[in-house]
């Protein structure tokens, strides 16, 4: 009887360690992508669901994912291949296609479809209109990147001029416009959430407009890399772009506070009621795309944004910085989750 149960602990021990063994060499497989994001903002919640959930995983990959702050250091990590695939507004590649790089990026899938950024003043005003922005200054982000330029599209959709009738910052980097507000900076900022939230919570800030609801549809956010990884790793591509495409299908089939237990692990510090507010405010003014295709109706409408900030002397080809082919499969083959 002892000899039975000897033998019996004996299988248990093996099969414990047999499959934490496999499971290590299972991780050890897993080929890891260089992931540059513009910024880390609940904006972006299909991403982190397909990472916290393991669709990344489920499809050979690791991510190592990096917080760029800003859509020109994200292009300059990718084009010097200290990422392997960079995921921001598509006017980076189109600048970069302009100045005639023979490795230029290559956008193949998109990810959002509405800005992600909200207006905050210093005082709650629930009554706001943006008459009031008149003779008022904004801390807007970088000359030429997709938050200003959207910001300044909005201004000029309600009757103001940035120069002439609002001055439009665009001296403070990305990373730092909440703490240069927080400073006294600027009579209004635009900042991507959590930051935003997290200013009105300790009472320095508050919410008073949506810039995404405001401008509408832009083709916001999408995923590039070089010509050259496309062509080298089209599997890898395709592996991504599937993970991506499980993440959005799984948000748009979840409710809010799934969503959020899901994102937590990437917003540690933010409350779950936050996170709840959050994500419910970004899909109830449809901020995810429900494919994953750049349209070339999309990519003009972006360039057209582009010239109206006067930013754009030449417009790039779309079947030079964009692909569609990877999000044409994943969408053929992943099901409803």
């Amino acid at each position: 009887m002892y000899k039975k149960f000897r033998f019996i602990v004996f299988l248990l021990v093996l099969t414990i360690f047999l499959t934490f063994t496999l499971s290590a060499c299972k991780k050890d497989e897993l080929k890891t992508i260089r992931l540059i994001e513009v910024t880390h903002s609940l904006f972006y919640t299909p991403q982190y669901v397909a990472i916290t959930q393991g669709f990344f995983e489920e499809e050979g990959l690791k991510i190592d994912l990096i917080n760029g702050k800003g859509a020109d250091k994200c292009m300059t990590a990718l084009l010097s291949d200290e990422a392997d695939i960079a995921f921001m507004g598509p006017e980076a590649s189109v600048y970069v296609y302009n100045q005639g790089k023979e490795d230029y990026a290559v956008n193949f899938a998109q990810l959002t479809q509405k800005d992600g950024s909200f207006l905050v003043g210093r005082e709650k005003d629930d009554n706001f209109n943006f008459e009031k922005l008149r003779g008022k200054t904004i801390i807007g982000g970088r000359k030429g990147g997709m938050p200003e330029m959207a910001l300044e599209y909005v201004l000029k959709k309600n009757g103001l001029e940035p120069g002439k009738d609002v001055n439009v910052r665009t001296d403070i980097q990305f990373d730092v416009m909440a703490g240069a507000f927080i400073g006294g900076e600027g009579d209004y900022v635009a900042l991507f959430e959590p930051v935003a939230a997290s200013l009105e919570k300790e009472g320095k800030g508050y919410v008073v407009s949506s810039i995404g609801k405001e401008a509408g549809y832009i083709p916001y956010t999408c995923y590039c890399t070089t010509k050259s990884n496309l062509e080298k790793n089209p599997d890898t591509i395709q592996s991504f772009t599937n993970a991506i495409y499980k993440g959005m299908l799984w948000v748009q089939n979840h409710s809010v506070e799934e969503i959020a237990k899901a994102v937590k692990p990437q917003f540690p510090d933010t409350d779950d009621e936050i996170l709840i507010t959050l994500i419910t405010r970004y899909k109830e003014q449809d901020t995810w795309k429900p494919d994953l295709i750049l349209t070339e109706e999309g990519l003009n409408h972006m360039m057209d944004i582009i010239e109206m900030a006067g930013e754009l002397d030449k417009r790039a080809d779309y079947d030079k910085i964009v692909t569609t082919k990877f999000a044409e499969k994943a969408m053929e083959t992943i099901k409803m989750r």
